[in-house]
């Protein structure tokens, strides 16, 4: 593999692992809260549709944005009702979030565009184009740094330098304010945060309601920046990845990043079997490389990484003592 074959396969690797970044993130946020969040997969689906709809009608890729970011966290807060307001068993209300918006995707898709439950393809101002950085065509032709700069680091999307900002921030408000103190300490002990006098219920929807957020970046980013409008069951399992990334990282962002890069490392991968197939003289079964991400996934779930110890808290409903 050459020098610029392996930029380009990095390259891919991040575009690839962006919404599962934002996905896994979102579920950090949520977990270290004491707010399982199975549903990652139908939010960012419930976003896909969204922002790609009402980006084609509007015309403007960041109404739809905040279109995608809207449903998502409609249905975080319906997650939120269900698991704080109800204390009903967060993994049924995500799996039902899930189911949901698999349905509910598709059935306004075909009502709206009538194209077989897809959204028209966006072009122009309707998806985020990529992004030139400064000099990056200037320094194309310097050795190492050159291309380094050009394909890797430059080229992107808004939203992927948005996600790996967000990776920094959210060890900064996580493990570097009190906000981020209190959050944790929910998903651990929440009696105690209670006996503060440090209301539990805002600080699980608050989680929750970031976690809306991001998801909501993740999948507007698949729909409008990743690929160029809506189509069915478009997150093909991301939200489960993510949740596997977020064991794997053991609820911590750093780690989070490293896991998602490995992800989407395989996926980048399963678009270039030729790489493959030069580096290693081998012929490889497409079928096998597409499968990679989702068996790491099950390896992982299995317990193959050690055991991760999730927040204390976590999946129970709190009910206040009189």
């Amino acid at each position: 593999m050459d020098y610029l074959t392996l930029l380009q396969v990095l390259d891919s690797t991040l575009r690839m692992s962006t919404p599962l970044l934002l996905a896994c993130l979102a579920g950090l946020f949520s977990e270290r809260a004491g707010i399982f969040d199975i549903g990652l997969e139908g939010k960012m689906l419930v976003a896909a549709f969204l922002s790609g709809a009402v980006a084609f009608v509007s015309g403007s890729v960041w109404i739809g944005l905040l279109a995608g970011i809207g449903g998502s966290l409609a249905m975080s807060g319906i997650h939120g009702l269900a698991s704080i307001t109800f204390r009903g068993n967060q993994l049924i209300s995500g799996v039902a979030i899930n189911f949901l918006a698999a349905g509910l995707t598709v059935l306004a898709a075909q009502s709206w565009f009538a194209q077989g439950g897809r959204t028209p393809s966006l072009t122009g101002a309707a998806r985020f184009n990529a992004i030139e950085l400064p000099f990056a065509t200037a320094l194309k032709d310097v050795p190492v740094i050159g291309p380094l700069y050009y394909e890797l680091i430059s080229g992107h999307t808004i939203l992927v330098y948005v996600a790996l900002a967000v990776v920094p921030l959210s060890w900064w408000v996580l493990f570097r304010t009190r906000f981020g103190l209190r959050l944790r300490a929910v998903g651990e002990n929440p009696a105690a945060v209670d006996t503060a006098g440090i209301s539990v219920v805002r600080l699980r929807f608050t989680a929750v309601a970031i976690c809306g957020v991001l998801t909501g970046i993740a999948g507007a980013y698949m729909a409008t920046g990743l690929q160029a409008g809506f189509i069915k069951d478009m997150t093909a399992g991301r939200g489960y990845i993510a949740l596997a990334a977020l064991i794997f990282a053991k609820w911590r962002p750093w780690h989070a990043l490293t896991a998602c890069l490995l992800f989407g490392f395989l996926q980048a991968l399963a678009l270039r079997p030729d790489v493959i197939e030069s580096t290693l003289h081998i012929k490889v079964q497409v079928q096998l490389l597409d499968a990679l991400p989702y068996i790491l996934t099950v390896i992982i779930l299995a317990g193959f990484v050690g055991r991760a110890i999730p927040p204390r808290a976590g999946g129970e409903p709190y009910v206040k003592e009189r």
